[in-house]
């Protein structure tokens, strides 16, 4: 599986062709256009469901997990959202397919939890889902490590990550952060926090760096702290990106999708390098 992405990432992998993905949708246009491009791109077939009822039997008729839905907002005898609840309800992974955007939707979207959502906008849209559907699936790969000292602070960045189907490891602080990339070697991207007890982000991204080059591990810093000079110490220790708190969660996801596009990018280079 292997095709260029609308963000200009190139996807490349095993195929994804065994994931069970739900559309939920009405729309013959956009379901025909869905389901050839999914099929052309991420040799992907879905199952269509055209209203709730569908949506229900479609659920009910296997025991085959469902990996990711894709649901619009407003369906035959669904017209308030009902299959989106429904299916969240359920726990499933489900990305927003949508032509209408009222103010404080976007909120309402985030709060529930939904992977992401698309907007029925523009020319790019089926594109937009399709790369949307290919981050989340192929996510499971990447294997990310959140530092803090905050409970609290640990707890929200896990279940975030865990949303988009990350897998995350934790620690409460910088020699426990290091001990855990000694025993993980796959971790490829590190969250760290700034103001930490044990050792600060500085110290901790300085001791990686000295063994570890950004081609293996990409750092992220954040903080909430108001000095605009952090974001340079940090990345001068060292780091790759830097975050205020508090950011939006697009925002979150947007940084992380691109070191990570970063990393693949560097070891594929170096990976053609070695061979030429």
């Amino acid at each position: 599986m292997s095709f260029l992405g609308v963000s200009g990432m190139q996807y490349s992998g095993a195929s994804l062709a065994g994931s069970r993905i739900l559309l939920v949708e009405d729309s013959n246009l956009f379901t025909s256009m869905i389901r050839a491009r999914l099929r052309e791109l991420l040799d992907i077939d879905v199952e269509i469901c055209r209203n709730f009822e569908e949506l229900q039997l479609a659920y009910d008729k296997s025991s085959e997990p469902i990996q990711l839905a894709i649901s619009n907002m407003n369906l035959p005898g669904a017209e308030k959202g009902e299959a989106l609840a429904y299916l969240l309800d359920l726990s499933i992974p489900t990305i927003a397919f949508t032509g209408t955007f009222l103010e404080g939707m976007r909120d309402e979207l985030i709060a529930k939890n939904v992977v992401d959502y698309i907007l029925k906008d523009n020319v790019f849209a089926v594109d937009l889902l399709a790369e949307s559907i290919c981050r989340f699936l192929t996510n499971q790969r990447h294997h990310v490590l959140i530092v803090d000292d905050s409970p609290t602070a640990r707890a929200l960045l896990s279940s975030r990550l865990k949303r988009y189907n990350f897998r995350v490891s934790i620690a409460e602080g910088g020699v426990k952060a290091l001990e855990i990339l000694k025993a993980n070697r796959d971790i490829g991207l590190m969250v760290t926090d700034y103001n930490m007890p044990d050792m600060d982000g500085f110290e901790l991204t300085r001791r990686i760096r000295a063994a570890t080059g950004s081609h293996q591990l990409r750092i992220i810093g954040v903080s909430s702290s108001t000095n605009r000079l952090l974001s340079a110490r940090f990345l001068k220790a060292g780091g790759n990106d830097f975050i205020l708190r508090p950011f939006i969660d697009e925002e979150f996801y947007c940084r992380v999708n691109q070191n990570l596009d970063t990393l693949l990018q560097i070891q594929s280079a170096r990976r053609v390098s070695e061979t030429a």
